[in-house]
């Protein structure tokens, strides 16, 4: 999946040979959002229309527009996980949150530079 962002609303999309084209989602919300063009540059445009008629469609109705991502999420994890990461993070002087937040932040930037 490729992807794009516009005012925060990440947008994926892959190129269907068959149509000549880019067909994408926005991901992370429950209303369905799509966008479609036949280069790069139409599609970051039908991206951002289609983000710009959501939140107008939304004002209109007087609903809230979905968020994608509002910085919280929970996470399973065996308690013997959970007893270490806390261990850990106590033992470098942070939150449990705190050091996980690190901890996460540090897989994304090393994955983002490959």
């Amino acid at each position: 999946m490729n992807v794009l962002t516009y005012k925060g609303y990440t947008g994926v999309f892959d190129y269907y040979p068959d149509d000549d084209a880019f067909h994408g989602q926005v991901a992370g919300i429950k209303d369905v959002v799509h966008f479609t063009g036949n280069s790069i540059d139409e599609l970051k445009q039908a991206l951002a229309d289609s983000v710009e008629d959501y939140l107008e469609f939304c004002a209109e109705q007087g609903k809230q527009p979905q968020r994608p991502y509002s910085g919280r999420f929970n996470v399973r994890i065996k308690p013997e996980l959970h007893q270490r990461i806390a261990s850990r993070a106590a033992q470098d002087g942070k939150s449990l949150n705190a050091w996980v937040a690190e901890a996460l932040s540090k897989v994304a930037m090393e994955h983002s530079s490959r």
